[in-house]
């Protein structure tokens, strides 16, 4: 059987003459604002409110970076800017919770009695048991 594959999905479909519906959107609402501000304002006023309106609606509607289109650049510029950052260097060192103690008799400190693992004595162990479990798999 031959099926026919659809191509070009990824393009969008030109709606009002060379424009998709999205940039006819972006245009119509920065037209519209444009020519609400010329007839509220004097004319230099008027020019000075909307030009960056306008700018962002052209910006929106032709400009791709990375191939892909402005609105996703604008949006993680405002994620990045206006969302809570973490900052992994100033965290609070947390070494007193770590490091329980046993209550003291007579006046001396009863030291915990759970060993104290290192990040190599990790790493050993885990390595160790790793090779143990593959090597009792294999003989069984």
């Amino acid at each position: 059987m031959i099926f026919q594959v659809p191509q070009f999905i990824d393009i969008e479909d030109k709606i009002f003459g060379p424009f998709t519906f999205k940039q006819f959107l972006y245009l119509a609402g920065g037209a519209g604002f444009t020519v609400v501000m010329f007839k509220l304002f004097p004319t230099v006023i008027a020019l000075i409110v909307s030009s960056p309106v306008v700018i962002l609606a052209l910006a929106l509607s032709f400009l791709k970076i990375n191939n892909k289109s402005f609105i996703f650049t604008l949006e993680a510029f405002l994620k990045y800017h206006l969302g809570e950052k973490l900052y992994i260097w100033k965290k609070d060192p947390k070494r007193a919770a770590a490091e329980k103690k046993l209550p003291q008799k007579n006046g001396e400190e009863i030291p915990s009695l759970v060993p104290s693992l290192t990040g190599s004595r990790l790493k050993d162990l885990s390595w160790s048991l790793d090779v143990l479990d593959n090597t009792k798999s294999k003989t069984l």
